[in-house]
């Protein structure tokens, strides 16, 4: 059986690792030999599972989508991150990591943020500590979620709009490390995904690993078995899928499916599926698959969707479907608000268009009538209304 964690090293396989400016070495260091003892002492799990349940609102449910059932011809269960606090799944890794910082001595949080939903997570969980909160945030990305860039402010963190390259997550991500090596003493990076330097992808898995670590009871609750079939959710970075996959990933009996970005089709220019199009190279600290050209230069990833639109994804995915645990499906940008309109209209639930690539996932598997299959409905749309709006329930752009 083999295993998909992180080894000693930082390691998934041959991807991961910490590559990081000299400067930031010492407070990498830091973080990997302090992460895991923190994490697993008894007082950092009995504030962060208290915090959990009174102000996130865990357990998330498990609903089971009747009408979609029908529709697919199996046992189709929603996983509703969207129930969280703030919206999304994002906020089970922000409370961990304040924990984390505050057990360290850091006083000042930055964050990077394509969708906004981990930039409102963070000032979110920075208010409730009375912690300095900074956001770094693409342009393109401000201006499509200026919603959540108000909900950011409101908090009372400070949002730095982003205006290089793409002006999008990956240059979000890129300038916060900038700052961080400003400000290395008094600064933690809470980052958002599955990516980074070592120890940030481990970091982010295990505390969203709250999500399947939930659905082995509520699993054997419902159906009487704490497995599933088929696991299914959306992937960017990687975070809310690893958190969906943790306690399953060296269960042979459950089938993973992950969709990503295709945006126009992974055969144009236009897209952000980096396991589909993606090369191996080292990106934000970290050794993974990167969307970059013959020079090595990394390519602009693009998707209707602000939380995908990553030009690389997470260490521990890279290997997973390196290894063929995982199948990845590409799912363009009409597919998935087709399918954000089919969840809406069928179950009346408004998916993150980030989930609805999950949701259009369903129409590319082959299940049958007994097949239990967990779908992570990872955030809600509200913040995508604007965008929904532009298109036809059937995908196309309105005229």
């Amino acid at each position: 059986m083999k295993d998909y964690y992180v080894d000693s090293d930082g390691f998934f396989g041959r991807f991961g690792g910490a590559y990081v400016p000299e400067i930031l070495y010492k407070s990498v260091q830091e973080l990997q030999n302090k992460y895991l003892s923190i994490l697993e002492s008894a007082s950092f799990q009995q504030e962060y599972q208290a915090l959990l349940k009174d102000y996130v609102g865990r357990p998330t449910p498990l609903y089971e989508a009747k009408r979609m059932s029908e529709k697919y011809g199996c046992h189709l269960y929603l996983k509703r991150e969207d129930l969280n606090h703030t919206g999304a799944h994002k906020i089970n890794n922000t409370i961990g990591q304040i924990l984390l910082a505050k057990k360290m001595g850091k006083t000042r949080i930055i964050a990077e943020t394509g969708a906004g939903q981990h930039g409102v997570a963070t000032a979110t969980v920075c208010a409730l500590m009375g912690m300095k909160c900074e956001v770094f945030m693409g342009k393109t990305d401000v201006e499509r979620q200026s919603v959540n860039v108000e909900r950011m402010k409101m908090l009372g963190a400070e949002v730095h709009p982003v205006t290089t390259g793409n002006m999008t997550l990956s240059d979000a991500c890129s300038e916060a490390i900038r700052d961080w090596c400003c400000h290395p003493q008094d600064t933690y990076y809470l980052v958002g995904s599955t990516m980074g330097p070592h120890p940030y992808p481990d970091i982010v898995a295990k505390l969203q690993s709250i999500i399947s670590k939930e659905l082995k009871w509520q699993l054997q609750e419902k159906v009487g078995r704490d497995y599933p079939d088929y696991l299914v959710a959306c992937i960017g970075g990687g975070s809310n899928a690893a958190g969906t996959i943790y306690h399953y990933v060296d269960d042979t009996r459950v089938k993973i499916f992950l969709a990503e970005a295709g945006g126009h089709g992974i055969d144009t220019d236009y897209t952000a599926a980096t396991i589909h199009c993606g090369s191996e190279g080292i990106l934000h600290g970290s050794r993974t698959l990167v969307m970059q050209d013959d020079d090595g230069q990394i390519k602009e990833a693009f998707t209707v969707s602000a939380g995908l639109d990553y030009p690389g994804i997470g260490p521990m995915h890279a290997n997973m479907a390196e290894k063929g645990r995982t199948t990845v499906l590409a799912i363009n940008d009409n597919e998935a608000i087709a399918a954000g309109y089919e969840l809406t209209r069928m179950e009346g639930i408004i998916p993150a268009i980030e989930s609805a690539h999950a949701i259009a996932a369903l129409k590319k598997m082959t299940l049958k009538h007994d097949d239990i299959v967990v779908l992570t409905v990872s955030g809600r749309g509200d913040k995508d209304i604007d965008t929904y709006l532009k298109y036809q329930p059937n995908g196309e752009l309105k005229a």
